[in-house]
């Protein structure tokens, strides 16, 4: 990728150098410790926060520190703004209640057992060829599966979904700006596809997210079309990226902790919290960004208007300041409770709930399908924003 010319300021951050599993979280720490508030030249140039108050700071600001310019770093998309991200509060609120209305403790509930049905499906696959890609076959194929069921597609529909969300994340992977517009385009003809089918045949609004946009009015009015896809293809993109690295990253984990691994196994109920834990130590996401209206002094670094905030939160969840022994698993850690991996404020995740459902069937199943597992071969890891491996060959013990 071209990218326009850099910055003239000292570079302390590289994002685009190349990491493994494990030197990533080394890089924040070395950040955290020597400087907070890091800048790079990469991506236009962008400044980045490694320290959770920081982090925590600027998200307990919605309005001073605003979505609605750079909210992710890097850019490669060319499309209108997508509520709710690039929508500040109030504008973005009715969207939210949208969403949240069908992502809903009872929704998700209702949800679970297809979940089940399907992370049971693709884990037996691996589980039968003994080896395989636990990533591109499996954390990769489930939301997809997921998503399709949550938004009632039909089984043509999530081939179409499946394929251009690998296209998407494999653009995005290569720095393939044309790659990542074109199946952005294909991302927005299905939403336009899915607006059109709902508003002439519209699903239960307690249920179908696409019904309840269309539903939802602001002010008295309906939202416009055009806002809906937009809604529609954001949270397409979201909703498929981070899941499978988190899973991705969790297999690594009990791959090496072969003790946890067999704890988790036998007492299965511990999962859910071990899930917590494991969201503080592997957070998907280094790239989300905000913009401050005004330039402000943080850390005492000056950070004018145009220049991007990328919010390093797999950084601040292993802040040693607020975590103790940051980079060790801590099952029921008592301020578990803290961590940012959902991020905090108006622009939380609307599907936390799904994706902590999603996250602990997954792992249910990898752990119940198998005896063991272990890495067989080199992982890759992603680029930001994300962070976190996007590949990971594996073998497997079947019971």
């Amino acid at each position: 990728m071209k990218y326009s010319e850099q910055s003239n300021k000292e570079q302390d951050y590289d994002p685009t150098k190349v990491e493994t599993f494990d030197s990533v979280y080394e890089d924040f720490a070395h950040l955290r410790s020597k400087c907070p508030v890091a800048h790079s030249n990469e991506f236009d140039g962008f400044w980045a926060l490694a320290k959770y108050e920081d982090v925590k700071s600027v998200l307990d600001q919605p309005i001073a520190f605003t979505t609605m310019y750079k909210n992710v770093v890097p850019v490669m998309s060319l499309t209108s703004r997508r509520p709710p991200l690039h929508l500040d509060p109030p504008e973005h609120t009715p969207y939210r209640r949208a969403l949240d209305r069908v992502l809903s403790k009872g929704r998700v509930s209702d949800m679970e057992p297809f979940i089940r049905e399907s992370a049971s499906r693709l884990m037996m696959v691996l589980v039968k060829k003994g080896e395989g890609d636990l990533v591109s076959e499996y954390s990769r194929r489930l939301p997809v599966e997921v998503f399709g069921r949550w938004f009632s597609l039909n089984v043509d529909q999530i081939d179409v979904l499946q394929a251009t969300s690998q296209a998407y994340v494999d653009a995005w992977e290569a720095a393939d700006l044309k790659g990542v517009q074109a199946a952005g385009m294909n991302l927005t003809r299905m939403a336009e596809d899915l607006v059109a089918q709902r508003k002439k045949a519209p699903l239960d609004i307690e249920k179908d997210p696409v019904s309840s946009l269309l539903e939802t009015t602001h002010e008295g009015k309906p939202f416009p079309l055009d806002k809906i896809v937009a809604c529609v293809r954001q949270i397409l993109v979201v909703g498929l990226v981070a899941p499978p690295i988190v899973i991705g990253s969790v297999a690594v984990h009990l791959s090496r902790d072969t003790n946890l691994q067999q704890k988790l196994r036998t007492e299965p109920e511990l999962i859910p919290a071990a899930v917590e834990e494991f969201l503080r130590l592997y957070t998907p996401y280094r790239g989300f960004a905000r913009t401050s209206r005004e330039t402000v002094s943080i850390g005492g670094k000056e950070i004018t208007p145009d220049e991007p905030i990328a919010l390093l939160y797999a950084s601040a969840n292993r802040d040693e300041d607020v975590f103790e022994s940051p980079d060790e698993f801590q099952l029921h850690r008592p301020n578990i409770a803290k961590h940012l991996a959902f991020g905090r404020g108006p622009h939380n995740c609307a599907g936390r709930l799904l994706a902590m459902s999603e996250l602990t069937i997954a792992v249910e199943e990898l752990l119940k399908m198998t005896q063991g597992f272990d890495v067989c071969g080199k992982i890759k890891m992603s680029g930001m924003p994300e962070v976190g491996p996007i590949s990971v060959p594996m073998t497997f013990i079947s019971v």
